[in-house]
């Protein structure tokens, strides 16, 4: 079992680089989460803070608590402020009983110690996508529950796409996608645009392509590496996206493309309200791995998780609570309020058939995966860092796309020593 003791050193050290890092940590104005196991107060800590009492997300919440014979209390934060308040509860012994937190951080709350397994709370995690669960796992345990998952895709513009004779279902490989943005530019519009900035949002954007290519974060400078950074310069240098990718965030990428004069745009399943306010007909597909077929794309989205108590007979209940929040039952209506394909086949199914629209999505999160998987965990962000910085050397030439990645791969390994 995690005992709270021993983690004080590894939260002393995660506090410290969030500090660094420019992270602002603050004292806590958390509700009391005293009382007995049975009965009493529970609180909950969420990324969501645009919900209020009144709404379906917080009415769930109490619906749960109420369920488990508990009252519910509810701060939602934003989510780097979550992470710096979650792990200073943690180093003094007043976390949260339920925390719901961004996939990629679940690695680093779990090296801290500061969250329990789903071994020792008897969490159910088998009906969930291992692909999904996978962003929730380091050194081969289990560190909480996916509530859902977006991801990426392309975006279209019919009206281009049929101006330059393009069919958007024959788009299944590097080499269909290449052709499709050669006939977009010679028909006089414009190819495609996503974010490349300095920035995680950068990284997140370019690894479909560069998981697509058959790469891996642990050899950033492999030839399909370089062919997925190559991919990127091409389209810059022959006039298929503009040079304002290198500073474009998902946000201003898509107000691009909203524009109209785009054939194709990288964006989210966030997109969606936002597609719907579109002054033209769109479409979507799956981004195209290099060979063909869907490239797995990066997960986004929540991991519902027990932080480590002082007071251990408190699990039962906080097991009830995630159950709740995270039942075939619940999800379809949460899922579909925060814009998420939902973690488990069977509401997938509800999602698609309720609408359409979604199942290319459920498809690239079938084949997308988690940033801090295959047991990257915490080493992620820094390699992160070095591929976007990459990215940005080649796109703006300073770089070749091999000088580039053979640098990345260099401060990477002495980062993750």
């Amino acid at each position: 079992m995690t005992s709270f003791g021993r983690s004080q050193r590894a939260l002393g050290v995660a506090l410290a680089a969030l500090v660094a890092a420019g992270g602002t940590v603050a004292c806590s104005s958390q509700s009391d989460s005293s009382g007995d196991a049975a009965g009493g107060t529970y609180t909950i800590w969420d990324p969501y803070p645009q919900f209020d009492d009144s709404s379906d997300w917080v009415k769930l919440l109490a619906k749960c608590g109420t369920d488990a014979g508990v009252t519910v209390t509810r701060t939602g934060y934003d989510t780097t402020d979550l992470t710096n308040k979650a792990l200073l509860a943690a180093q003094q012994g007043n976390s949260p009983d339920v925390l719901i937190v961004d996939n990629p951080v679940v690695s680093t709350l779990a090296e801290a110690g500061t969250l329990t397994t789903t071994e020792e709370t008897k969490l159910d995690t088998s009906v969930m996508e291992a692909n999904l669960l996978g962003a929730g796992q380091s050194g081969g345990k289990t560190y909480g529950v996916p509530i859902g998952a977006n991801t990426l895709a392309l975006y279209y513009n019919k009206k281009v796409l049929d101006a330059a004779d393009v069919d958007p279902t024959t788009v299944k490989d590097w080499a269909a996608l290449n052709a499709a943005l050669a006939k977009v530019t010679a028909a006089g519009k414009k190819g495609i645009t996503f974010s490349a900035i300095g920035t995680e949002e950068g990284s997140f954007q370019f690894l479909p392509w560069f998981w697509g290519s058959g790469a891996q974060l642990t050899k950033l400078d492999s030839p399909e590496g370089t062919a997925a950074v190559s991919l990127w310069t091409d389209w810059l240098k022959k006039g298929h996206a503009p040079n304002s990718v290198i500073n474009n965030t998902q946000t201003t990428s898509w107000q691009e493309f909203a524009s109209g004069d785009f054939a194709f745009a990288e964006n989210g399943t966030w997109q969606l309200g936002n597609a719907k306010k579109l002054g033209f007909e769109y479409g979507i597909i799956a981004i195209p791995a290099k060979a063909g077929g869907p490239a797995p794309a990066p997960t986004g989205g929540e991991f519902v998780t027990i932080p480590v108590q002082k007071k251990t007979d408190r699990y039962t209940t906080s097991q009830k609570l995630v159950a709740c929040l995270t039942s075939s039952d619940n999800l379809l209506a949460t899922d579909t309020t925060l814009s998420y394909i939902a973690p488990t086949v069977t509401v997938q199914d509800k999602q698609v058939a309720q609408n359409p629209e979604l199942k290319v999505w459920v498809e690239a999160v079938k084949a997308a995966k988690g940033r801090t998987g295959d047991d990257l965990g915490t080493k992620y962000p820094q390699i992160s860092e070095q591929l976007w910085k990459a990215v940005q050397a080649a796109l703006s030439g300073s770089k070749t796309p091999q000088a580039a990645l053979t640098e990345a791969q260099s401060a990477a390994a002495a980062a993750t020593k």
